[in-house]
C-alpha cells in the first residue's frame, strides 16, 4: 500500500470544494505494448496492474469514489480475440483482487449493460458486490459494457413509462430525476475526470455526469500510470477555480 504523510484531498485555504470523486479513462494499453513491440494482451495486464496501484493511490490520498471506464459499449467491435483476452482479463481480476480489495475495505460496484456479459462473469460481478457491499472506506465503480448515450436512453426510457403509466407527470421531470434513473445515481458527480494516453477527448463516458467536472490529460499510457501521476493531477485541480457558472468576488 502506498503511503503518504499529507493527503492531497482536503479543503484548501480559499474553501474550496474536497475532491470526493475522481474518475479516470484508462488509454493507451494498446499502443504502450506496441511501441515495445509486445502483443496488445501484455498491454492489457500491465493495465490491470496500474488499476492496482491507482486503487491504492486514491486510498492514500483520501479520495472517497473512484471511478473507472474500464470497457466501453464500443469496445465489443474490437477483434473479437482481443475482447476474449480482455475478457479473461476481467475474470482474473474478479478473482483474484476482490480479497485484496475487501481487505481494504473498499466497496465494488459495476455500471453497465450486463446483458452482453457471459453469464459467468455477471455472476463473479454480483459476488464481488456482495462481498464488498459494506465497505466504505473507497467505492471503486468500474464501468464495463458502458456507453454514455446509451445509458441516457435507458433513463429517458424508463422515465417516459413512468409516465405512460400515469406514475408521474412530464411536470415533475427534473434534472435530479434523470440522475436517479442513471447507473450512478447513488455516486456523486466526478469532481476530476483524468485521461491517459494523451487523447483529450471523453469518449461516450459519464456525459451527463461530467457536466461541471475539472479535466486532466496525462501524455502516459496507461501502463505507466504512476503515483506521481495522480498527485500531479491532484494538484492541478486544486489549483483551479470552481465557479460552477458564477462569479467570484
Amino acid at each position: 500500500m502506498i503511503s503518504s504523510s499529507k493527503q492531497l484531498c482536503t479543503q484548501d485555504e480559499q474553501g474550496r470544494a474536497e475532491l470526493f470523486h475522481v474518475a479516470i479513462i484508462m488509454d493507451g494499453n494498446g499502443r504502450w505494448a506496441k511501441a515495445r513491440g509486445l502483443p496488445r494482451t501484455i498491454g492489457h495486464q500491465k493495465g490491470a496492474d496500474a488499476v492496482r496501484r491507482s486503487v491504492e493511490g486514491a486510498i492514500s490520498h483520501g479520495i472517497k469514489y473512484l471511478t473507472l471506464f474500464g470497457f466501453s459499449s464500443e469496445n465489443w467491435n474490437r477483434p473479437a480475440e482481443e475482447v476474449k483476452d480482455l475478457m479473461r482479463l476481467l475474470r482474473l481480476y474478479l478473482k483474484q483482487e476482490i480479497k485484496e480489495l475487501d481487505k481494504q475495505k473498499v466497496r465494488l460496484n459495476v455500471i453497465g449493460d450486463r446483458q452482453k456479459l457471459d453469464n459467468d462473469i455477471v455472476v463473479l460481478i454480483n459476488e464481488a458486490e456482495q462481498q464488498t457491499k459494506k465497505n466504505t472506506r473507497l467505492i471503486l465503480t468500474i464501468a464495463l459494457s458502458y456507453g454514455s448515450r446509451a445509458e441516457i436512453t435507458r433513463a429517458i426510457r424508463q422515465i417516459a413509462e413512468q409516465a405512460a403509466n400515469g406514475q408521474l407527470s412530464p411536470s415533475e421531470i427534473s434534472e435530479n430525476l434523470i440522475s436517479d434513473h442513471l447507473y450512478t445515481e447513488n455516486i456523486p458527480d466526478p469532481d476530476l475526470l483524468i485521461r491517459t494516453g494523451g487523447e483529450k477527448r471523453i469518449s461516450n463516458f459519464l456525459l451527463w455526469q461530467l457536466a461541471y467536472t475539472e479535466f486532466v490529460f496525462i501524455d502516459n499510457h496507461w501502463p505507466d500510470f504512476s503515483e506521481d501521476d495522480l498527485v500531479h493531477s491532484l494538484k492541478l485541480f486544486q489549483a483551479r477555480d470552481r465557479r460552477y457558472g458564477t462569479t467570484r468576488n
